[in-house]
């Protein structure tokens, strides 16, 4: 079983030392870049990756071109604010002795938020597939939260995979900013109605669902800035699609 780890960046010199160094039980590390202006691609072929500079084609296409290049059937994906525990290291060394019983694995993620690592808000366990075989999976999704669709057999891994995400509030809510337009494509794009209504009571009920339901208290003040968080992407999702509606002057 030998595997590929695949990352797509752009201007990820902060992480991506961290993402690649995580890698030690892959026999591939495979970057594709769309433009970095800054160090990401020295960085990650000083560090031994395989970087491929290409166009910008979207997340879920991006990824499969990624698998695509790959050099084994087996691929690791992870995002380069992510980062292999030891423990998910350890797991898919055993995993590679003992050989596959699955087409792909699912890993809980971890995210560490303003530096401190995130254990409720509905942000825990977070399961993803992530390493599968390209044969039997590949990423969908058009504009954001792209997923791995897999026709086979899934498994489960107990490790975490790391996430490291926003360290401060303006990077949260530059990042935002890219999301929530994407997402309100998506919305234009599948012509789905947005009322005056939706955008009233939807960030309301998701500040309560994070905060109160998925226990967003016991995450400290953290947790509260991540439900606050998450009730303003809404209402942005929704603002920004009915100024985007066909028709609006």
């Amino acid at each position: 079983m030998k595997i590929s780890a695949t990352i797509i960046t752009r201007d990820e010199e902060r992480n991506i030392a961290r993402a690649i160094e995580s890698l030690r039980c892959c026999d591939e590390i495979l970057v594709v870049d769309s433009g970095s202006s800054d160090r990401t691609v020295e960085i990650a072929t000083k560090l031994g990756a395989k970087v491929i500079e290409t166009g910008w084609r979207g997340y879920a296409s991006q990824k499969n071109f990624a698998a695509e290049q790959a050099s084994h059937d087996w691929i690791l994906s992870i995002d380069a604010d992510e980062a292999l525990s030891e423990a998910l290291e350890a797991d898919i060394w055993v995993l590679k002795k003992a050989g596959p019983r699955y087409d792909a694995y699912t890993v809980p993620r971890l995210a560490q938020y303003l530096g401190k690592w995130i254990l409720h808000s509905g942000w825990y366990p977070d399961r993803k597939v992530r390493l599968y075989r390209r044969d039997k999976a590949r990423w969908v999704g058009e504009y954001v939260h792209e997923s791995v669709k897999v026709d086979g057999t899934i498994g489960h891994l107990n490790s975490n995979l790391l996430h490291f995400t926003c360290q401060s509030f303006t990077e949260h809510l530059k990042t935002m900013d890219r999301y929530t337009t994407l997402a309100a494509e998506e919305l234009v794009a599948q012509r789905r109605p947005v009322s005056t209504r939706r955008m009233l009571l939807d960030p309301a009920w998701t500040f309560f669902k994070t905060y109160f339901l998925q226990r967003g208290f016991l995450d400290g003040v953290e947790g509260m800035a991540i439900a606050y968080m998450a009730a303003l992407y809404t209402f942005l999702k929704y603002a920004k699609a009915r100024n985007m509606m066909p028709g609006r002057e």
